[in-house]
């Protein structure tokens, strides 16, 4: 017989498909066993490496650490559960959500899932895949499996932790028993997050405590594998703003401006679709209007974690004073004794309160339901940690090396007859001139990645949303990659509001921009968006896909992602001449190919 050398190495037709059969079938724990025993044969080992005894029931299950991830929190959580369970002597195998064989989890033993709330109440856009399936009818009994959740969200939504309550319940209906109740996170998630892992790790290794457990790399080891950053959202870099200007024409309805910062000096890299993380401190004179509604001085002296600071400092860089939480809606009922407000805490108002904390910022409370004589200590007890900003990268380190552009739209409005602003993005626009200072780190973005060969891209955005497709380019660029590329660009008008024209005109004119198609909304009595755009050239978008086209959206989660989604759905639809339901398999497919990947906010 004659060996192969592909696909199967150096290993006969007949070897490599009993491999490929044999390896379908394995847990990853096996996986890992086997790896093991393949290795210590190659070391000169004279028999295979043992089994773990199977002395305790914990001893022999796997252990696997899903995850589902917007932001990057729950990876980096996830990470940190590894790291710990690793320390502990225990085999966690970790897999993103977006990432996970979905048909593996019918072999799964003790699954630990840490997973964020994305919007009102939805799963993370990678995970979308993963919630499908496990909420499906295809989901399968796990009568032997045992889980733990930890939830993310933000406890200003009305769905807080959704994902997570969706995932816990789920689980056990398929028959999973829980390891430990499931923890609900908000913004400021770290101390209980950190409780959560070292309790659910101690839980498992006290039972695999007398069972031998297969070597594994110490805490020590872990550490220097892979060490962290000099800078990172714990520790930000203090980056200058070198450029801040508008980008878009006198007389137009929106403000929109192009930012660069220098990161000369700091190590950070990044890639096309990462994201900027800004630790923005809060408006001075927003602190200063919440400290004389409250009558306190911005010299009074609080307590954080040890250490002594000023009210003013505090209320300044250390927590959110804008936007209003049950935390805080709980704690002034209870100064205030306002029947409006105790209603609001009733488990039955859920709707009633979430709107009235929408509607109302901290100051907006405190001024409408005054108390006197509060203290300091006990108001920020009330507040959460302020949480920095991310804004998509639109440059690439390759065309802009040592440096990080966004593009910015500052947000602004009125709420109780007085103008509002954005806490990072009216920073950006009216405080952040050249020369200026910022703290600033990477958020890396996984999903959200040009493909690793020429594949064609398919570019839909609007507004701002154009910001990470100007790093696709210049990266393209700047590799000479052969690609074809094609761009849906929205905006209000054409003569005001057309974000970096030149620049995709001279990418156009070279070829690294194959094709561009342009909804100006405002320009006509009929408004056009970017979906109908696509859906005008529907025939050749869709060859595009059948060719391999990737496809990225990105901006506006409430309206351009679900419109270009349905419009996406209707284009197979009408060009594959199938129906609905096979156009939105043809969609999903897309998407656990990681050839549909969205960007939205």
């Amino acid at each position: 017989m004659t060996a192969l050398v592909s696909p199967g190495g150096p290993f006969a037709p007949e070897q490599w498909r009993l491999i490929e059969e044999i390896s379908r079938s394995l847990t990853p724990m096996q996986a890992q066993w086997l790896s093991g025993y393949f290795a210590g044969i190659g070391a000169g080992m004279q028999s295979p490496l043992p089994l773990p005894a199977p002395s305790s029931p914990a001893a022999t299950r796997s252990l696997a650490i899903l995850y589902g991830t917007e932001t990057g929190n729950a990876a980096e959580l996830a990470r940190a559960l590894e790291a710990v369970a690793k320390a502990k002597g225990l085999t966690p195998v970790m897999a993103d959500m977006a990432d996970y064989k979905v048909r593996q989890l019918g072999q799964e033993q003790d699954v630990l899932i840490v997973v964020s709330t994305y919007g009102e109440g939805d799963p993370p856009q990678p995970a979308t895949g993963f919630f499908e399936f496990i909420e499906g009818r295809k989901a399968p009994k796990l009568g032997d499996a045992r889980f733990a959740v930890l939830a993310l969200g933000d406890s200003t939504y009305e769905y807080y932790c959704q994902a997570g309550k969706r995932l816990d319940r789920r689980l056990e209906e398929l028959g999973a028993a829980r390891l430990a109740e499931r923890v609900d996170c908000d913004v400021d998630y770290e101390e209980p997050a950190e409780a959560w892992i070292e309790a659910i790790v101690a839980q498992l290794a006290a039972e695999a405590e007398a069972a031998p457990t297969p070597a594994v790399a110490s805490a020590g080891q872990v550490a220097s594998a892979a060490p962290p950053s000099a800078y990172d959202k714990r520790n930000p870099f203090p980056a200058t703003v070198v450029n801040n200007i508008a980008i878009v024409g006198r007389g137009s309805t929106k403000e929109t401006r192009h930012i660069e910062f220098s990161l000369s000096g700091s190590g950070l890299t990044y890639e096309p679709g990462d994201a900027l993380g800004i630790a923005a401190p809060n408006d001075p004179a927003v602190v200063t209007a919440l400290l004389d509604a409250l009558g306190l001085a911005a010299e009074s002296a609080i307590e954080l974690k040890g250490q002594r600071f000023t009210l003013g400092e505090a209320l300044t860089h250390r927590y959110e004073i804008t936007a209003a939480t049950p935390r805080f809606l709980d704690y002034w009922a209870m100064l205030s004794e306002a029947s409006a407000l105790q209603q609001l805490q009733q488990e039955d108002r859920s709707g009633e309160r979430s709107v009235f904390l929408r509607t109302h910022h901290i100051v907006d409370i405190v001024r409408r339901f005054p108390v006197g004589g509060v203290q300091a200590q006990g108001f920020v007890s009330a507040l959460r940690p302020l949480q920095p900003r991310l804004y998509s990268l639109a440059s690439s380190l390759a065309s802009a090396p040592d440096e990080a552009h966004l593009t910015v739209a500052p947000v602004r409005y009125r709420l109780h007859d007085e103008p509002r602003t954005g806490v990072a993005s009216g920073l950006l626009a009216d405080r952040a001139a050249p020369d200026t200072v910022l703290p600033v780190y990477i958020q890396s973005n996984p999903h959200f990645r040009l493909p690793g060969n020429d594949a064609p891209i398919i570019m839909i955005g609007a507004g701002t949303g154009v910001a990470p497709y100007r790093a696709f380019l210049q990266q393209r660029e700047a590799a000479g990659t052969e690609g074809k590329s094609w761009l849906f660009f929205g905006e209000r008008n054409f003569r005001t509001d057309f974000l970096y024209q030149t620049e995709w005109q001279g990418w156009l004119k070279d070829g690294t921009l194959s094709r561009m198609d342009v909804a100006f909304s405002r320009d006509r009595a009929e408004k056009t968006y970017v979906q109908h755009r696509m859906k005008e050239q529907a025939a050749d978008l869709f060859a595009w896909l059948e060719e391999g086209a990737h496809v990225y959206v990105c901006g506006d989660a409430a309206n351009l992602a679900p419109d270009v989604h349905a419009a996406l759905i209707d284009i197979v639809a009408s060009q594959a001449h199938t129906g609905r339901e096979a156009a939105e398999d043809y969609v999903r497919s897309l998407q656990a190919d990681h050839r549909y990947q969205r960007d939205v906010y």
